[in-house]
């Protein structure tokens, strides 16, 4: 029996398997407005196979947003957009769907990579707006200055989360994920090389947090308790100066004790001078072990999880609960479905495309030669006579 394939509860919500749709930007917005593109994605990952498809980083207010491109949800019309795509997507399959929050500070305000840029800050002549940091300093010499916060500025950051998560819940998603990670405005108030400040939200480690776990806890008051919180969080930055392992593990306890009910470890991204190392399979995997072995949370592997015998590998040593899969969605999106096949396991197909499921189609051997036999364990009722469906398998 695969691991891979074992249903899981997570805050009251229950997934059909292990299997999450990692959040990825899409650069598509229009005013932070979901687009068409929104829904073909998300539409399409609903029919992955995974048990849990989270959505791209929505920014919680207009200067929060990375690029030009970002989905938001700070306003009526960015919660209807959003409502109306969940409420199409869960015609699709029974998947969990989820959404992280983000606010991107002092690497907001930037060129999409979309349009073929690197992701460079944005001039003046084409919309660059003022950006927000704990401290006065730009990404690199090139970015923006952003504007150290001040007392005013955090509190408003802290409730645009708060609304941001409630109009999530009334949009009618199941899972909602802070992001605290990859240098966005989070992750620069807990690292000291993005933290310069002498109050008290920089110094020390307690300090650093203060302001993250200040918006976790903000959020957690109105996020309902039957639906998922998760935080994505940094493990290292790779940075000589930089955030270490001891310190990510801290704040992965004092968000269990907010109620987080899972956390995603990951790595990097942070700032000019950090020394990644080279990516392999599983890369980022035993940083996931460490939530399993100092905390009670659900802990969620992430990092170059390609292919489903190393994600299998993950869930049934216990390396991790859940493993997020990311750009290998991209570039399969029936990667759940496929992977099922690989470890013999019986799996829905939406009644579209069952012509195309393991046992339905001959030529399923021939494009999935790994492919392990498929007993099926399931009826599933087929249009009348005449729609196609009474054809030869070919």
């Amino acid at each position: 029996m695969s691991a891979l394939f074992q249903p899981f509860e997570m805050g009251g919500v229950s997934l059909a398997n292990r299997i999450v749709v990692s959040p990825m930007c899409q650069y598509s917005a229009v005013e932070g407005l979901a687009q068409p593109w929104h829904l073909i994605h998300v539409g399409g990952l609903m029919l992955s196979g995974a048990g849990l498809v989270i959505m791209e980083a929505t920014a919680t207010e207009a200067a929060g947003r990375i690029t030009h491109g970002c989905l938001g949800l700070y306003t009526d019309e960015h919660e209807a957009a959003l409502s109306s795509l969940v409420s199409e997507a869960r015609k699709l399959s029974d998947a969990a769907i989820g959404i992280q929050l983000g606010h991107a500070g002092r690497r907001a305000s930037c060129r999409s990579i979309r349009d073929r840029n690197k992701g460079e800050s944005l001039p003046p002549e084409e919309g660059a707006w003022q950006t927000f940091g704990p401290s006065a300093f730009g990404y690199d010499e090139t970015w923006h200055t952003p504007k150290a916060m001040d007392a005013d500025d955090i509190a408003r950051v802290t409730q645009s989360f708060v609304d941001a998560a409630v109009r999530a819940g009334r949009a009618g998603f199941d899972v909602l994920e802070i992001h605290a990670a990859h240098g966005y405005l989070l992750h620069q108030f807990l690292s000291p090389v993005t933290n310069h400040r002498t109050d008290a939200y920089g110094g020390s480690m307690e300090n650093r947090m203060r302001f993250p776990l200040e918006v976790v806890r903000a959020v957690r008051a109105v996020w309902p308790k039957q639906k998922a919180l998760g935080v994505r969080v940094n493990s290292t930055d790779w940075h000589p100066d930089g955030q270490s392992i001891d310190e990510a593990v801290a704040f992965a306890r004092q968000l269990e004790a907010l109620g987080v009910d899972y956390v995603v470890m990951s790595a990097g991204n942070l700032a000019p001078g950090s020394k990644i190392p080279a990516a392999t399979p599983g890369h980022q995997v035993d940083f996931a072990t460490l939530i399993k072995k100092h905390t009670r949370l659900v802990s969620m592997a992430v990092g170059l999880i390609a292919t489903p015998e190393l994600a299998e590998e993950i869930v049934s040593e216990e390396k991790a609960d859940l493993v997020a899969i990311g750009r290998a969605m991209l570039d399969n999106p029936r990667w759940g479905l496929h992977a099922a096949a690989r470890l013999g396991v019986d799996v829905d197909y939406a009644p579209q495309y069952l012509r195309a499921r393991p046992n339905n189609w001959l030529g399923f051997p021939l494009v999935h030669p790994d492919a392990q036999p498929v007993k099926a364990t399931r009826q599933v009722d087929r249009p009348a006579s005449g729609a196609g469906w009474d054809r030869p398998a070919t």
